[in-house]
């Protein structure tokens, strides 16, 4: 006997009910069952000290209960598409393509709901935060548009180009696995020295860590106090010196200052047993020393940038107690000196994850650039790897010529014993704020020894750097101090000139600053543009007189030998 329409109809929604029931219960099954030492396969040892998940279930019910309403919503609207605001399925193809509208919608309530689930179990909160981060993980890889089979998008571009889109992508996927990452911008269009990196300059002084470069004075004159950049050793320099319009190195010059930078070798074999004391020693306090003799100033100012920062206040904590402040000023750019709240960061680290670490490299070794790189990167898996993953591949595209994606794929290495005592020492230990705790090129080190003028800048959007993380630094650091806030990441925040309008900043005219970011920001005034103007004002306060702007580069023993931005820069991981 033929079944009539609402018969079928009946039953079919208490199959699917009966289904999404089926699905909820393995889902609650699935996170009491999750292997936490298994989170982002980067927490090796943690494995054993399995916590019991449970869930609190006044939450448990509740979002049971919007599951199952949310799950019958999308059936009883037949093949109508569902309204979705994803911009991963907000192309025409998705709103036209019921079925794939659909299997959006519904991957889109399963990612709702798990991560609902996430916040939902009672345990601490890095134990909440692991899980949600592990979740985050597997549901941005388990996207449908991830998949050729079903992106509507990818195979509405297939169909209009008779198939050349999916060969690109073939060749793309061929092209990413021989350089061993994927491409984030067209690399071939950038080349350092040419197109990046292209303030003018010479190499002053090289050692085996780091060479010294300094840059040609656009000025007549320059301030008598000349000022040295330490950007991250995780990171090529040149981030500080894209192109001319948006180099933070060519407008420090044209503001008057004399400018030096650090370019950090690319550690090879040679270098596998460096420490963290090498670095600070050979390379920060050396770079200051030689700022001083060239320029023949008793006090320099300088500014750090991410691990820079760190960096510099380790070494200008190392110097105070011997005796010596030889800068006069001091800026920090979304740095971590109190390691409290590192964000999702923390996710990794813990005891067992350190000493293996260490057991792994502590005596020698290399972290390789692009195994840090990657790890970025999965911290935002939606925007920094899977919609390169989409574009490249499924719909044969080449991403836009971007300088900033073009630094981001050119990483570094570390020496396997700095990143371990790195790792300890401050996401671990937090040992840098803690007076006498740390000791560093035979000194006990205490940041409340640092006591010159700071300027403290952080992003509101800082995923690396959250900006408690960086306002933390100015309840660390006694001197005088000015915090700003800019909009936007770790590093499009910073790298935002004057003259491009974007973006916005917050100052507190007040110039007060209370134990939290938060409380700190009640009292703020937002303003349009960069923060840049603002920093360039405080430091002239702090540069000293103006003089005639040397008409050579480097100074007695210290001659230019190559033109910026020297060798050490072009040396791939």
């Amino acid at each position: 006997m033929t079944q009539n329409a609402p018969e079928f109809w009946t039953q079919a929604a208490q199959q699917f009910q009966q289904s999404i029931t089926e699905n909820w219960s393995k889902a609650v099954q699935s996170f009491q069952g999750m292997d936490l030492g298994a989170v982002g396969a980067a927490m090796p040892g943690v494995a054993g000290q399995q916590p019991e998940i449970r869930f609190a279930p006044d939450k448990l019910q509740s979002l049971q209960q919007q599951y199952m309403e949310d799950a019958m919503g999308l059936f009883s609207q037949g093949l109508t598409p569902p309204s979705v605001s994803d911009k991963r399925f907000s192309g025409e193809a998705w709103g036209s393509n019921p079925l794939a509208a659909y299997s959006a919608a519904v991957y889109l309530l399963n990612t709702r709901t798990l991560m609902g689930l996430a916040d939902a179990v009672e345990a601490d909160s890095k134990t909440r935060n692991r899980i949600r981060f592990a979740v985050e993980q597997w549901m941005a890889a388990a996207a449908p548009s991830n998949f050729m089979a079903f992106n509507a998008d990818a195979q509405k571009k297939a169909i209009e180009t008779k198939g050349e889109s999916i060969a690109k992508g073939i060749q793309n996927l061929v092209h990413d696995l021989r350089q061993g990452h994927v491409s984030m911008t067209d690399e071939s269009l950038f080349e350092v020295g040419k197109n990046v990196a292209t303030t003018e300059g010479a190499v002053v002084f090289e050692n085996a860590f780091f060479q010294l470069i300094e840059y040609k004075p656009l000025t007549a004159k320059v301030y008598e106090k000349p000022f040295l950049m330490v950007p991250p050793c995780i990171n090529k320099f040149y981030i500080l010196d894209l192109q001319p319009e948006n180099s933070v190195v060519r407008y420090a010059v044209a503001q008057g200052h004399r400018t030096f930078v650090v370019s950090w070798r690319n550690p090879d074999a040679s270098m596998a047993k460096a420490t963290w004391d090498d670095y600070i020693e050979k390379a920060v306090i050396k770079a200051i020393a030689v700022t001083q003799e060239i320029s023949g100033s008793p006090t320099i100012n300088a500014l750090g940038f991410c691990v820079g920062g760190t960096m510099l206040a380790t070494a200008l904590a190392v110097l105070a107690a011997r005796g010596d402040k030889p800068v006069a000023s001091a800026t920090f750019l979304t740095s971590l000196l109190d390691f409290t709240d590192t964000g999702i960061l923390d996710v990794f680290i813990d005891e067992a994850f350190v000493k293996y670490r260490e057991k792994e490299m502590g005596k020698g070794g290399l972290m390789k650039g692009q195994d840090l790189a990657s790890t970025f990167s999965f911290l935002r898996p939606n925007d920094l790897v899977w919609n390169y993953v989409v574009g490249n591949y499924l719909k044969g595209e080449t991403p836009p010529p971007f300088d900033l994606l073009y630094w981001n794929s050119d990483s570094t290495n570390l020496p396997g014993p700095y990143y371990a005592w790195y790792l300890r020492n401050t996401y671990l230990e937090n040992n840098l704020i803690k007076p006498g705790k740390a000791t560093v090129c035979g000194e006990k080190i205490d940041l409340n020894q640092v006591d010159m003028p700071v300027y403290i800048y952080g992003s509101r959007e800082d995923h690396i750097v959250p900006i408690g993380g960086a306002y933390a630094s100015t309840q660390v650091l006694p001197g005088k101090k000015r915090f700003v806030m800019g909009a936007s990441g770790h590093i499009a925040g910073v790298i935002n000139p004057p003259e491009k309008k974007k973006r916005s900043h917050w100052i507190r005219s007040d110039g007060k600053l209370p134990k939290s970011q938060a409380a700190w920001q009640e009292g703020a005034t937002e303003y349009p543009g960069s923060w840049w103007t603002d920093w360039s004002n405080w430091l002239q306060t702090h540069a000293g007189k103006q003089i005639a702007a040397p008409k050579t580069y480097g100074k007695g023993k210290y001659k230019a030998t190559l033109p910026a931005p020297g060798s050490y820069v072009l040396v791939k991981a």
